[in-house]
């Protein structure tokens, strides 16, 4: 499982440009399986991305498709974690 975090940057005044592009981005990790959670990192700091079924080079390489990031509205970090415990709910996140 993979956290995302989008963190605007400098050109951060650039983002009612490419919001349209941003948003099919985000819809397609949604409609590949791949986003489980998307939002925004509060207060107005960017966004963050729950995301998983996918490797960490998939992930990478994906995220730089994201106008935000090629851009450069937003900095990207990805964080791995190697989920070992979960409520049922989330169960399926384990493994």
């Amino acid at each position: 499982m993979f956290i995302v975090l989008l963190k605007f940057s400098d050109n951060k005044g650039q983002a009612d440009q490419f919001m349209e592009g941003h948003n099919g981005w985000i819809k397609r990790g949604f409609d590949d399986g791949i986003f489980l959670l998307a939002g925004s990192l509060q207060p107005n700091l960017g966004g963050g991305i729950v995301a998983h079924n996918t490797s960490l080079s998939d992930l990478q390489s994906r995220v730089n498709d994201d106008p935000f990031v090629t851009e450069n509205v937003v900095s990207a970090e990805i964080l791995e974690i190697e989920a070992k415990k979960a409520d049922e709910r989330l169960s399926f996140l384990i493994g």
